[in-house]
């Protein structure tokens, strides 16, 4: 269907036929490029407000945050770097955590560069929607309480949503048809960075992009092919070549890295994990296995609208030209879904953001149409009903938000409760932690959580490979045994500790 619609915009105006505002990239509504900054700065500012006052300065590190901030933390030796991860966050957070440990540095540091991350994802779309409707597209996805809640972490779904979202809008405007050769060389350009980023921070879904991506140009009557095929792969490959890299020097190369981050996941195959993502739309940010039961099910509706909203954007999208690329963020948004919503047996909320932000495009046709598509005399009406919407959909966020956020201070500080409790107990760098959450726990109390000699393996005597007299804790659940070579060691209780999940005992190594 992509391939038999001509689009609007492909087409040269007649002498005295006016182009519609914002058909012609490069151009922005009412003819001046600074409208369309305003209206977007104004969007990216309320999303980093937002973060500022709700979330960066309440939460401490999660444990896959710490994975990726130890491999360039001066604070604690580097947590074992799984297969499935990329180094493209450890890259982004490096400025700060080679400085300083304060989380609170880290967190204002990501919020900032994650609200620039927006503006320029809504950047790269200017010239193909109004202003105004490219900031409500921001609104649509900087509301989301996902958005805000991962903003100022270091984690890499989001940056994969700003750079996808990036790579539509920029092949989208390089392929219009109206692009002067300049504005098309830097549409291509910035199309291969865009992809390179995606590939950098998660290689895995940028495979996904990139199949929408050249789909889209392959299929698509009058785009010029090769110049876009050669951004596209291009940008994946300077994107993935050091996580292929990696692969070959520490898993055996890129099938057997593959292989081995499927196993850690619980296999990649045919999932219907769709329900499971929409019991997580509210919470637990992860829900494996996910047997909790729907939270907040009467707020959860927005969920299962956004595909319905963005299909009826594509079809608004047709009366302004705008069909391609409205077409072409929603399949890239769908393509990118696909994998959490079939291919994966647990769910977590963060998974879909970069659905989320492409699917926000066409979502923003639809409800721009409620304000210009309809007659005059009701247009009143029509958006005063949006305004009320859009007000009810903040608040449903804010609230999930607020809870989220309570729920996780707790458990988060929790850790560094484990590590003061096991310093009182004479455990100090060097040292090695393992055991139930030794990676979060190891990492605030300064210690090793992985062996520190490359060839010994993971769940080696802490004893073996623990280097200087700092010491060796093993922790356990209460009713589990240590393992057979802990079981003369010291236990202790870790009174400081209040939360059932992370209620544990340490044994700790005679010196």
């Amino acid at each position: 269907m992509l391939g038999r619609v001509t689009d609007a915009r492909s087409r040269t105006p007649t002498a005295g036929q006016a182009t519609r505002p914002g058909d012609r990239p490069g151009a922005a509504p009412g003819g001046a490029r600074g409208g369309t900054l305003w209206w977007l700065a104004g969007v990216a500012a309320a999303f980093l407000l937002a973060q500022l006052a709700f979330v960066a300065g309440r939460l401490q590190l999660s444990w896959d945050e710490i994975v990726y901030i130890s491999q360039v933390s001066m604070h604690a030796p580097a947590a074992y770097f799984d297969p499935a991860r990329a180094r493209g966050v450890p890259l982004l957070v490096a400025p700060v955590t080679l400085i300083t440990s304060s989380v609170l540095a880290l967190r204002i540091y990501l919020s900032l560069a994650s609200a620039a991350g927006l503006l320029l994802a809504l950047l790269a779309w200017r010239g193909l929607r109004p202003a105004w409707l490219l900031a409500l597209a921001g609104l649509v996805f900087g509301g989301l309480w996902v958005a805000q809640y991962y903003g100022p972490q270091a984690m890499p779904d989001e940056w994969v949503a700003f750079s996808a979202l990036a790579a539509a809008g920029l092949l989208a405007r390089a392929m219009s048809g109206q692009a002067s050769p300049r504005e098309q060389r830097w549409s291509l350009a910035g199309l291969a960075a865009s992809v390179a980023v995606a590939a950098l921070v998660r290689p895995g879904d940028a495979v996904y992009l990139c199949a929408a991506l050249t789909t889209a140009v392959i299929v698509v009557p009058g785009w010029r092919p090769w110049s876009a095929l050669a951004a596209i792969g291009a940008g994946f490959g300077a994107g993935a070549a050091q996580w292929v890299g990696e692969a070959s020097a520490r898993f055996g190369g890129p099938l057997a890295r593959l292989r081995l981050a499927g196993a850690e996941q619980g296999g990649f195959g045919w999932h219907l994990a769709f329900w499971d993502e929409f019991k997580a739309v509210n919470g637990p940010t992860l829900c494996r296995p996910c047997t909790v039961g729907l939270r907040y099910p009467g707020i959860s509706a927005w969920w299962l609208a956004l595909p319905l909203l963005a299909g009826f954007g594509v079809l608004a999208a047709r009366r302004n030209g705008q069909f391609r690329s409205s077409l072409l963020a929603a399949g890239c948004g769908l393509a990118l879904a696909f994998q959490y919503l079939f291919l994966i047996g647990y769910a977590a909320p963060r998974f879909l953001l970069p659905a989320y932000a492409l699917l926000a495009i066409p979502a923003a046709d639809a409800l721009g149409w409620l304000v210009t598509g309809v007659r005059y005399r009701v247009q009143p009406i029509t958006t005063a009903a949006l305004v009320t919407f859009l007000l009810a959909q903040l608040a449903v966020q804010h609230v999930v938000l607020a809870h989220q956020v309570a729920e996780k201070t707790g458990f988060f500080t929790g850790y560094q409760r484990i590590a003061a409790d096991l310093h009182r107990h004479g455990v100090r760098p060097p040292c090695l932690v393992k055991g139930e959450q030794d990676i979060p726990v190891a990492f605030y109390a300064g210690c090793a959580s992985a062996p520190r000699v490359a060839s010994a393996p993971r769940g080696d005597d802490p004893r073996k490979v623990a280097d200087g007299s700092g010491g060796a804790v093993v922790l356990v659940r209460p009713g589990d045994r240590p393992p057979r070579y802990a079981r003369g060691w010291t236990r202790h209780d870790l009174p400081g500790v209040h939360s059932r999940l992370l209620r544990l005992f340490a044994y700790v190594a005679p010196r």
